[in-house]
């Protein structure tokens, strides 16, 4: 099965505006999968204002990002953006906080597929394609099976997310262009 979502890269004064997911207590961009009847670029805007409560307009199209791993893959369009309206405020149900980084001090604990999004943002890269590959030894078929298995683990949700998303396979990165 195939998802389709979009993040965004907010950027200011050299640094990239995160979240960090109330889940997995991981930084990332803010982003989310695309709804019926939705376009990408309106998925990408309409998850920066649910998220972090800002109005956006997306200034270029960075690129591409799919992520193949278990039983579906996920293709992540990245937008660059900046602000035109609205004032930081975190979603209460899914982000625990909001910060800017510079790339030389991004958080250690973020989703590791993001860092080259991120990369490709602040270089100015337009139209890049990318393939992340997990081949997973442990695979969840759904959200609430992940967090099922997640409530079950023992772990506090930083270690799972670690556990599940860093440690539980082999990983592959391939620029396709």
């Amino acid at each position: 099965m195939s998802k389709i979502g979009s993040t965004v890269a907010i950027i200011q004064d050299d640094k990239i505006l995160m979240t960090k997911r109330s889940d997995f207590e991981v930084w990332c961009l803010p982003g989310g999968h695309v709804d019926p009847g939705e376009s990408v670029a309106e998925t990408a805007v309409r998850e920066t204002r649910e998220e972090v409560g800002l109005d956006v307009e997306l200034t270029r199209f960075v690129g591409i990002y799919t992520r193949v791993g278990g039983e579906y893959t996920i293709h992540l369009n990245l937008f660059a953006a900046r602000p035109v309206g609205g004032n930081l405020k975190p979603q209460a149900a899914e982000v625990l906080a909001i910060d800017t980084f510079s790339p030389d001090a991004l958080p250690d604990l973020m989703f590791w597929w993001h860092r080259q999004q991120i990369a490709d943002a602040l270089n100015g890269v337009s139209g890049a394609v990318w393939r992340f590959e997990v081949i997973p030894t442990e695979v969840v078929n759904s959200r609430p099976e992940l967090y099922e298995l997640q409530a079950r683990s023992g772990l506090s949700p930083s270690e799972f997310y670690r556990y599940f998303f860093e440690k539980n396979g082999t990983h592959r990165v391939k620029r396709l262009l």
